[in-house]
């Protein structure tokens, strides 16, 4: 701990993490008037986010050593799931007694991925529901979405109120499980077509794209089902149709790592999806499919 510094410091907020969530993230903090540090892993000395071209900067206190952190009330944890073994160094230092952790990735299993690392603190899911990219480091641009789901809970209640006036909607699901996997079949689909045909959204407007991504969100519908999840045929369809609203030049976030030369997330997607299949016997081989293919493309090969 840092001298002085025995039990989380009140209403400071570190948020892990300096890609387009984690800039989002502290955006939104400093805008609620809050105390914000912004920790990442290399040294970036400014935060800018642009909305309709125009770039702004967020002053927020930035930092790139863990050792030099003690602990804060809040955590953001804004990294992308694969990264969050790298984000343990941060939380060691950043939680202490009352510390809340909020954990802002994609996926359906928040809690296990976080909670070798968590100690004793308090662990809230979260859902984002925006179009960012992280254009350089510390450069995003916000293309659209400010929505960020949590479980109605008195924590996620306590979110809502940390980032009131901070320009995003924290929407409290009182079905969470629902939710998060409605969430994934946003994902499920979008994220590995456009990352295997280096194509943005529009991609998902040929006929035979489309078709199988229908296949894929079919296959997702059931497993959650099985899950316990209240879903239907109609939301794979709603999730598909959802791209239809985005304007052509918007990607996805794993399209974005694949272009930036990034791991890819889709162990902590697509491989959730058929690791829970698996448990439960359902079917879903077009899933395997491209799981298999992001594995291979994922993989170290030589050229």
């Amino acid at each position: 701990m840092v001298p002085g510094l025995d039990s989380a410091s009140p209403g400071r907020i570190a948020v892990v993490g300096g890609g387009a969530v984690g800039g989002l993230l502290a955006q939104a903090a400093h805008r609620a008037g809050r105390v914000v540090t912004l920790c990442v892993r290399s040294e970036v000395t400014r935060l800018e986010i642009a909305v309709d071209g125009r770039f702004e900067a967020v002053p927020v206190e930035i930092v790139a050593d863990p050792e030099s952190q003690g602990p804060a009330e809040w955590i953001l944890l804004a990294t992308k799931a694969q990264d969050t073994p790298g984000a343990a160094p941060w939380l060691k230092r950043l939680i202490g007694p009352g510390s809340k952790v909020v954990i802002l990735q994609n996926g359906i299993e928040h809690r296990e991925r976080v909670r070798p690392y968590s100690a004793d603190a308090q662990l809230l899911p979260a859902l984002v529901y925006a179009a960012i990219e992280r254009v350089a480091p510390g450069r995003i641009i916000h293309h659209q979405g400010d929505l960020i789901a949590v479980p109605d809970s008195p924590l996620g209640a306590a979110f809502a109120d940390l980032l009131k006036g901070g320009g995003l909607t924290i929407r409290l699901e009182n079905d969470f499980t629902t939710a998060a996997w409605r969430k994934l079949l946003g994902n499920i689909a979008g994220n590995p077509l456009t990352a295997l045909t280096l194509r943005r959204v529009e991609v998902l407007r040929d006929p035979g794209i489309r078709r199988l991504a229908i296949g894929l969100l079919d296959e997702a519908v059931a497993v959650a089902q099985s899950e316990g999840a209240a879903l239907t045929q109609e939301d794979a369809q709603m999730a598909l149709d959802v791209y239809g609203t985005y304007k052509d030049s918007i990607g996805s976030s794993m399209l974005y790592d694949r272009l930036a030369g990034l791991p890819l997330e889709h162990d902590h997607l697509t491989g959730a999806l058929v690791r829970r299949a698996d448990r439960r016997g359902v079917p879903v081989p077009l899933n395997k499919a491209i799981l298999a293919l992001l594995d291979a493309l994922s993989a170290p090969h030589p050229l």
